[in-house]
């Protein structure tokens, strides 16, 4: 297993996300684009002291950037869990 701060690197926070705090008690969280489902559920329930029910991921591609000039670049890809935690847990992260 990977160390649990090496898998969880970040809260991801939009609307979509605060949605899915409100409604269905989850969280979004970017993970190391190699972490499987096991390794982010115990670094989630071993960093916030939460148990966890599920966990969903998503792999988001980079995005196509430009700076002022012909060349173009790309932000990195990255990966997203969304946890969802027991009920009658709650986290808050704002």
């Amino acid at each position: 297993m990977k160390d649990i701060y090496q898998v969880v690197k970040n809260i991801h926070l939009s609307e979509k996300a605060t949605l899915l705090q409100e409604r269905n008690n989850e969280i979004v969280l970017v993970v190391d684009r190699k972490a499987n489902k096991l390794e982010i559920k115990q670094a989630v329930e071993t960093l916030f002291g939460k148990k966890v029910d599920s966990v969903r991921t998503a792999n988001c591609a980079g995005k196509l950037r430009r700076r002022r000039r012909a060349d173009a670049g790309r932000t990195n890809h990255w990966k997203k869990a969304m946890v969802r935690l027991h009920a009658g847990e709650s986290l808050d992260l704002v």
